[in-house]
């Protein structure tokens, strides 16, 4: 899904995106020149691997996005979840498939591994 950033105003524009067992639903909306900001909920599951295991694992995902976009480059430290748009064209496939990727790249323990006790990891 992809929106021309021009044509987001000052009233809020709904949005909804269902991609890979994820759904986003929330609003684009005008918040100065050169930025919009999206404020959204992702929701679905994902399959992730257990860094102590290896085993694969379903994981329920149900956390708030809220994010500034911008059509220029934004240097900016007091703000670090900014995505760049250079083009004008706001992707939000994009921006569910970096979500999904930064849940995944994350460090993760199944359940059982959770509760293990053991101190060393298991080879698999």
């Amino acid at each position: 899904m992809k929106i021309v950033f021009n044509k987001i105003g000052n009233s809020p524009k709904p949005i909804s995106l269902n991609h890979q067992d994820m759904k986003l639903e929330g609003f684009l909306k005008k918040s100065g020149y050169h930025r919009v900001a999206l404020d959204a909920s992702l929701r679905g599951y994902t399959h992730l691997v257990c860094d102590r295991c290896g085993e694969i694992y379903r994981q329920d995902v149900d956390q708030k996005l809220i994010l500034s976009l911008s059509d220029q480059v934004i240097e900016d430290k007091d703000d670090l979840d900014i995505i760049e748009f250079l083009d004008g064209v706001i992707d939000i496939t994009y921006i569910v498939e970096s979500e999904i990727n930064a849940i995944e790249g994350s460090f993760h323990y199944c359940k059982r591994c959770e509760e293990s006790k053991e101190a060393l990891e298991i080879e698999y």
